[in-house]
């Protein structure tokens, strides 16, 4: 509430100078445009639709189409798929209304719009991935495979003072990995339904039975800091984020493979040259290739990969990480301290113009 009395407020309060027109592109998407304070923002249609710098630029739809989305994925319908019929080009481009003003594939050209939507879909790939060496097609066909953890080892339920008030576990529920880019725990189920206005803390179930909500938790968990001045994946790959001494110490920096430090941590990052780290970066330039864009874009290996570089967040606990226990890193990678950067988009019929002028 008090984000959205924000919002109205400086949309009542500033005065502004406006120009609106309409008009419509080839796809019939209306275009509204205003300056504000000598900054443009725009409104493009069902898919742009909060008031936004980034909605002036082109929408994902206009950069990625239906048939790249078959190239990247043309395995996922296979018979021997877990998640036959479930994911489609329409769900992942609904999913991404909520973040597009956000800057979501709608940030810089149109290079960098392709270079960020095969990073995401690079993760996508292969967190969903049922591939091996020589499967039909090859082990990059076959993104988007599963939507749900299979056979999983716990429920998932941190039942700690820390969580049992603020994100208790349901009864019968069990908090597995499920979406685009898998969730785990109760509280990042908690934390994630909390930001995209979902009942997910008891009904985890969502996540694996729509496809739109299973790229939504994906992509709220690109867009958004693990931690409160920490950076997103996203700030981190479009270059929003400013690396410190600490961080350049750290050999971290505004590149690929600092996005798999925020995102997985000690799990992927800081363990030298590992598959699950080679896996990540093969599908991102598997579909820059695919997509038209080129690999070569993707920048010298030192860029991509994070095999030297301190995680962001340690885990707390001892873990023995070549060993493969993997429960307290899990906990790190989807506990969400920050800022819920869906919440100004989502609980808002308008983008806050105050969030976009600072």
């Amino acid at each position: 509430m008090g984000m959205m009395k924000r919002g109205i407020l400086v949309i009542l309060l500033v005065t502004v100078a406006t120009v609106a027109y309409v008009s419509a592109d080839s796809n019939e998407k209306a275009v509204v445009v205003k300056k504000v304070g000598g900054k443009k923002y725009c409104k493009k249609g069902w898919e742009c639709p909060y008031a936004s710098i980034y909605c002036c630029n082109q929408t994902i739809s206009d950069v990625f189409q239906s048939y790249q989305f078959e190239d990247l994925f043309p395995k996922r319908n296979s018979p021997v798929a877990q998640a036959v019929g479930f994911w489609d080009y329409q769900s992942f481009i609904t999913a991404s209304i909520a973040f597009q003003p956000l800057g979501f594939g709608t940030t810089g050209g149109q290079s960098m719009q392709m270079k960020e939507i095969a990073a995401f879909l690079g993760h996508v790939g292969s967190k969903t991935s049922c591939g091996y060496g020589v499967a039909t097609g090859g082990p990059l066909a076959w993104g988007l495979c599963y939507k749900r953890e299979m056979s999983p080892s716990q429920s998932y339920c941190d039942e700690s003072d820390k969580y049992k008030y603020k994100y208790p576990c349901s009864p019968g529920a069990d908090y597995y990995g499920r979406g685009a880019i898998p969730i785990y725990w109760n509280y990042n189920y908690g934390a994630t339904g909390e930001a995209l206005k979902l009942d997910l803390l008891n009904h985890p179930e969502y996540v694996e039975n729509n496809a739109t909500i299973a790229f939504q938790t994906a992509m709220w968990k690109w867009m958004t800091p693990v931690k409160k001045h920490q950076p997103s994946a996203h700030d981190i790959f479009v270059g929003n984020w400013k690396p410190s001494k600490n961080d350049t110490l750290a050999k971290r920096g505004c590149n690929f493979g600092t996005t798999m430090n925020v995102l997985y941590g000690e799990m992927t990052c800081g363990q030298g040259n590992v598959d699950s780290m080679n896996n990540i970066i093969s599908h991102y330039q598997e579909y820059l290739d695919i997509m038209g864009v080129g690999r070569e874009q993707a920048g010298p290996h030192d860029e991509l990969t994070c095999e030297e570089q301190e995680a962001f967040n340690p885990a707390t606990t001892s873990t023995n990480i070549n060993n493969k226990s993997r429960t307290a890193s899990w906990k790190y990678t989807w506990l969400w301290d920050g800022l819920k950067t869906a919440d100004l988009c989502l609980g808002l019929g308008e983008l806050d113009l105050n969030r976009e002028m600072r």
